[in-house]
């Protein structure tokens, strides 16, 4: 087996992401009112949802099948195919946690809790949460201001409550994909690193081979997990794969003195914290503006903004790493994990959005259960490309 990967393994969203396990993320943003909160962002001077106007046909139809979907039908359909995945990709994760599998990548299970500074937004969230009962079984606990600030004193009272779910975990990335590069390289897979896809060499149906920058590869079987670019290899594949890049940003720093014990998101702000046993991430914003790769003061200043409202000790000195990358994006909000249509033996596992972390282990399990020809654990039709 070969990995190919066109920069380093694990330099992209892979390495600079808030490192959540979040199977409490099962909403889609493509829900009723987001059309219009997004457009007014194409006025905001600086929000942490953020369009670009340009000139881009393929960004504006994405926008256009997105807005399609942002209903309640569509939100609660969407719904049940990342709860499905997000499920199994949790137990999956703690299964290779406790059985020695991954090495040590600072995990801890000890949930995750969205923090509310406005009293109204806190307050809508029970409707939310008694959906997220009938429809999926889960829920949140409630955690009044005096009951928050007492379960995690590293917040300001700017925060006026809270609703904590368990079943999060999270980790430190890097550290994830160095135990997976471990476990690849023992088991004798080669990684390709600064090796770029060129085309497929194809007999009607059939793949038999890749072009690369260093070179041709055989292959029984090809698998694409091209995040974010995915939608760039679209004509290669001849398949419609509706990804767009969504910018996040991330500041990672030493632990401070007074460093939160969760992990947080700070829901009116769009920001999440991270503390893990060596470090503070503060990450998240949504930036649509293509492959611009530039690090941008104004949005990271976003990030640091919001900590200092929340937490009594926010910024510790000097700075880690400030980071960017992109998010693949699809316009349902449901990944895109099966057989190319065009194709018998050429796969694609992509448009994770904000959940590639957490939905990995999941989704490499139902890829290697359709290839193999066994009986998928979770259910593959919501998740296939000809959807589109």
């Amino acid at each position: 087996m070969v990995v190919i990967d066109q920069g380093t393994f694990g330099s992209a969203c892979s390495h600079g992401n808030c490192g959540y396990v979040s199977p409490s993320h099962i909403l889609p943003l493509c829900s009723p009112g987001a059309v219009a909160s997004s457009l007014k962002t194409l006025f905001s001077k600086n929000s942490p949802f953020k369009i670009r106007a340009r000139i881009d046909t393929k960004m504006w139809w994405w926008f256009l099948k997105f807005a399609m979907r942002c209903n309640q039908a569509n939100m609660i359909q969407a719904g049940h195919a990342r709860h499905a995945m997000l499920s199994s990709s949790r137990k999956l994760y703690q299964s290779m946690i406790d059985d020695g599998r991954l090495g040590d990548c600072e995990w801890e299970s000890i949930g995750l809790m969205f923090v509310h500074s406005d009293r109204k937004h806190f307050e809508s969230f029970e409707a939310t949460n008694q959906l997220l009962i009938d429809e999926f079984g889960e829920s949140f606990e409630r955690l009044d201001q005096a009951e928050l600030l007492r379960r995690e004193p590293a917040l300001t009272d700017f925060a006026c409550g809270a609703w904590m779910y368990d079943g999060d975990a999270h980790l430190r990335p890097h550290l994830l994909m160095k135990s997976w590069r471990s476990l690849l390289e023992a088991k004798q897979v080669e990684i390709r690193e600064n090796c770029e896809f060129y085309d497929l060499e194809s007999s009607g149906s059939n793949t038999y081979a890749i072009q690369t920058s260093q070179g041709r590869i055989e292959a029984d079987q090809v698998i694409f997990a091209t995040g974010a670019w995915s939608r760039m290899i679209q004509q290669k594949l001849k398949a419609r794969i509706p990804v767009e890049p969504g910018k996040g940003y991330s500041i990672t720093m030493q632990r401070p003195e007074i460093c939160p014990k969760y992990p947080m998101l700070f829901e009116d702000h769009r920001v999440g914290i991270t503390p893990t046993a060596t470090a503070l991430r503060i990450g998240s914003t949504m930036e649509f503006a293509g492959f611009d790769a530039s690090l941008r003061e104004d949005r990271l200043q976003l990030l640091t903004d919001a900590a200092k409202l929340y937490l009594h000790d926010p910024i510790r000195n000097p700075v880690v790493e400030r980071w960017t990358g992109w998010r693949p994006m699809s316009c349902d909000e449901i990944p895109m994990v099966g057989r190319v249509p065009r194709y018998g033996n050429v796969w694609l596992a992509a448009g994770h959005g904000m959940l590639g972390l957490s939905m990995a282990t999941a989704t490499g399990k139902l890829i290697s259960e359709m290839i193999t020809g066994q009986t998928p654990h979770i259910d593959p039709h919501p998740y296939r490309l000809n959807r589109f």
